[in-house]
Formats: structure tokens, sequence, C-alpha cells
């Protein structure tokens, strides 16, 4: 097996032909997958998120299905359903689309609450119910959800439970204007697919993720992560900040960041380069103050060093 911080730059390389301009997000999407997490990409239609998403799967050699969520799915729809054999004379389960390694939930929010819920299981517990028994899904498992921004007709709000399942959240926005040239002359996007061929070998794949958890972290590392999650609990900032699952979430993403350059420590830039893809999801600020403000705002007061 390559080394990781080759692959990584393969995969980023590679993923850009399809979805260019975007090399952060691209290694946050890998980070996310390093740590076994779930993505969730909210932006505009058209900017390239299913895209991205099929190229990853491609990369990654992840068997692949595709939901596209709309406010008549329902949960069998994604779960799957027991259909009657009329030769058996007995219901068999017919494996919905969430029996795949990587599941792409295209536009959850435009689905019913009831819908959304279907997926909740699925990506805490990586298996599914059916009547009164458990099946397992896949491994690995994994879901990239996108959505679109609520300001958009038609949509419903993801409840907090269901976002605090995603490890990270992105947005991929518009491209700039030399990437865009690029696509209008074919030089990349969707139709590059068809080139990509698997990059990792599956069977290497928990070796990968083993390899994450080796990462060392110091104490003064940890104790700037805590200064972080604290600074979030703060009442006049936040009503709800990062719980113990989004401090360890933020550990172990900081971790993959590092790996993904080679190195086997963790650095403070490191923190701060994947705190936002795993906080602000998690987050609700008070008053007026967005999200991307109040990000920001914790950044540039919480000391890398701890103040004597």
């Amino acid at each position: 097996m390559a080394k990781i911080e080759e692959i990584s730059e393969q995969l980023i390389q590679i993923t850009g032909r399809v979805v260019a301009g975007k090399p952060e997000q691209i290694r946050l999407i890998w980070v996310a997958l390093l740590c076994n997490g779930h993505v969730l990409l909210e932006d505009l239609p058209g900017v390239g998120k299913t895209s991205l998403a099929h190229a990853l799967a491609r990369i990654l050699g992840f068997d692949y299905q595709r939901v596209q969520f709309t406010a008549d799915l329902l949960p069998s729809d994604v779960i799957g359903a027991q259909i009657y054999d009329r030769e058996q004379q007995s219901f068999r389960f017919h494996q919905g689309p969430v029996f795949t390694q990587l599941l792409l939930a295209d536009e959850l929010n435009r689905a019913t609450p009831k819908a959304q819920s279907a997926l909740l299981e699925a990506m805490e517990e990586r298996q599914v119910s059916v009547d009164g028994k458990s099946l397992a899904l896949p491994a690995p498992f994994f879901v990239i959800a996108t959505q679109n921004p609520q300001a958009l007709s038609g949509t419903y709000p993801l409840p907090e439970s269901q976002l605090d399942r995603f490890f990270i959240r992105l947005s991929l926005g518009y491209p700039d204007a030399e990437v865009e040239k690029k696509l209008l002359r074919g030089e990349v996007g969707r139709q590059k697919l068809t080139d990509i061929k698997p990059l990792v070998d599956p069977k290497y794949w928990a070796d990968m993720q083993t390899l994450v958890a080796k990462v060392q972290m110091t104490e003064p590392v940890l104790d700037y992560i805590m200064r972080l999650v604290q600074k979030t609990r703060d009442p006049e900032l936040c009503s709800m900040g990062l719980s113990p699952r989004g401090s360890q979430a933020l550990a172990l993403a900081a971790k993959a960041y590092a790996l993904t350059f080679g190195r086997k420590y963790v650095l403070p830039d490191d923190v701060q380069a994947v705190f936002s893809a795993v906080a602000s999801h998690r987050l609700k600020p008070v008053r007026s103050l967005s999200v991307e403000s109040l990000v920001g705002q914790i950044l540039e007061t919480v000391d890398v060093v701890e103040a004597v």
C-alpha cells in the first residue's frame, strides 16, 4: 500500500478533474472518510456536489448507490421492503439502496422528516431494523448527503439529532472564473468520471483508518481543543455548543488531517483547518450572529497557547 500522504494527494488531484478548484474541500471529505464519518454538502444546485460523491466512490472502489430525496419519498424507498414471493408463497426482503458502501443522499432536506429519519439508524449503527430484525449494512458504509440552502422553497430543515450524525459539513461554492472556463471547454467536469480508476484497494481500508488512531496529540494541543470546545459552550455566544461527541470528532479530524500530510503528530494548524467543518453544523449561535461569524470569532479569540 502506498503512503497515506501519497494516496491523499493523488485522490485530491484525480477528484479535481471532476470538481476542479476545490482541493481543501476534497481533503476534508477524505479526512471524514478516514475517520469513518459521514459528510453533508450544503450548497446551491449545480455546483458539483453529486459529481464529487460519484468521483470519490470510483476512486475508492466502493459500491455506490444514489437516492434522490423528494417530498413523496417513503422510508421503504431507502431501506427496502418485504415483497411477497408467489413461488415461495412467503415474503422476502428486497434490499433498498442503503445496502451499499457509499450512499449519496441527494437533496436530503427535500424529503419529509419521516423519510429523513430512515437514515438515522443506518448512519449511527451501520444497520437497519426491519420487522424487528437488525440487518447489517456493508462495511465500510458511508453517507454523503447533499442539501439545498434552507432559504430555497420545498425544503425541510434537518433536526439536530440528524445533523449531529454528520462528521463534517461543507459548502463547495461557485468555481472561480478560470476553473469555470475549463468546465465550459470540457477540460474538467462530470464527463471525466469515466476515466477514473480505483486508487485504493478496499482490503486496505481498515488499515488506513487504523493509522489515524496512531497519530500523536500532545497535551498542549489537546488543551487547545478543550479551550475551543469550552468557548462554544459560552451561553453568551451559543445556545447549543459542541457535545462530547463533537469534541471527539474535532480531535479525530485533526489527527486525520495531519496524516494526509504524512505527519504522525497534530499541530494547532490542523485543529484550525478542520474546526469549521466539524463544528459549524453542531452550533447554535445566539442573537443574530451567523454560524460562520461565530466560528471565526472563536478561532480568533481562543489563544493557541494557554495564557499564564
